[in-house]
């Protein structure tokens, strides 16, 4: 008779991230012991279906010494000491493990969040990926090749790393992607941006004005949302007439003028959507630009006087 046990040893939550380490013990008629040990939730859910179905294959198995099926593991994981024991060492390489092992695979979103051992790059990810979040690791570069097959990305959020680097076109061929998050890495240059970006957050970076392309925001004609925050830039950029909020706070800003935000050209031209403006924590005073404004239904926050 096979049985086959299955045990929780751990369960805990750590920022955002649903994390699990089980261990399965999978015993044959002949005394015979198998066991792995992984940090998956999607995995340990798979099993909790799984393994009632083992009883069906029990009497065509019963004359052989049953094993747990190694193929369900891209790679296979050294056994654990104890239950609480992380089958990877804090030493160990991220990239050596499957993307659906180190992270949170759910339908259509990946949860890859404060990942020990370290995640230094983009992981391979499902090519259904729709929603991926990647904050608070190390990863450093953004290569062209690391979303180049995942077209149905519509959201990315890489705050909170490393990144100091973005191939030109690495979002290039992202035709859904709405929502992108470079907030808290060391970017001094810009990427282009795909066109039908709703949010863009770039807060707290390295940037500066010539790490900004001219036209880095003229094409995206659905931008809502734009923070560029806490940076080193000393003008303001293009801005489209689609942006409701503005926030440009904590940079090296000296001075605006009339095409800043209107048109010289065009009296008659009007932002009704630019809602919110910050501009507080700059050099400029804004009082000495009233012309700059006409065009807006609210004043930007900041210096006056």
């Amino acid at each position: 008779m096979l049985r086959v046990n299955c045990r929780v040893s751990a369960f805990h939550f750590r920022r955002n991230r649903l994390s699990c380490t089980h261990l399965v013990r999978a015993r044959g008629i002949q005394g015979t012991e198998a066991q792995y040990s992984t940090d998956s939730t999607p995995f340990f859910s798979f099993l909790v279906w799984f393994l009632p179905k083992t009883y069906v294959l029990a009497s065509a198995l019963a004359s052989s010494t049953w094993q747990w099926p190694c193929f369900l593991l891209q790679r296979a994981l050294p056994v654990a000491d104890e239950p609480g024991d992380a089958p990877v060492g804090q030493g160990g390489d991220a990239s050596d493990l499957p993307t659906c092992l180190l992270c949170v695979c759910l339908t259509g979103s990946v949860y890859c969040e404060e990942v020990s051992p370290d995640v230094t790059s983009v992981p391979s990810l499902p090519k259904e990926t729709a929603y991926l979040y990647a904050r608070f690791n190390k990863i450093k570069k953004i290569r062209t090749k690391d979303f180049a097959d995942i077209v149905t990305l519509r959201r990315i959020d890489l705050t909170g790393n490393m990144i100091s680097e973005i191939e030109d076109g690495a979002f290039s061929n992202l035709p859904l992607l709405e929502e992108l998050s470079l907030a808290e890495n060391k970017l001094a240059k810009l990427p282009m941006l795909p066109a039908k970006l709703k949010y863009f957050n770039a807060n707290n970076n390295l940037l500066k004005t010539r790490g900004v392309k001219a036209n880095a925001f003229k094409k995206l004609t659905t931008l809502m949302n734009l923070y560029l925050a806490d940076n080193q830039l000393e003008a303001v950029p293009h801005i489209p007439d689609s942006v409701r909020i503005l926030h440009l706070q904590n940079n090296n800003i000296t001075e605006v003028n009339v095409d800043t935000f209107c048109r010289s050209n065009d009296t008659y031209y009007l932002r009704p959507s630019l809602s919110e403006v910050r501009m507080d924590g700059n050099p400029v005073v804004l009082s000495k630009y009233p012309d700059s404004f006409t065009c807006m239904k609210v004043l930007p926050i900041g210096q006056y006087r």
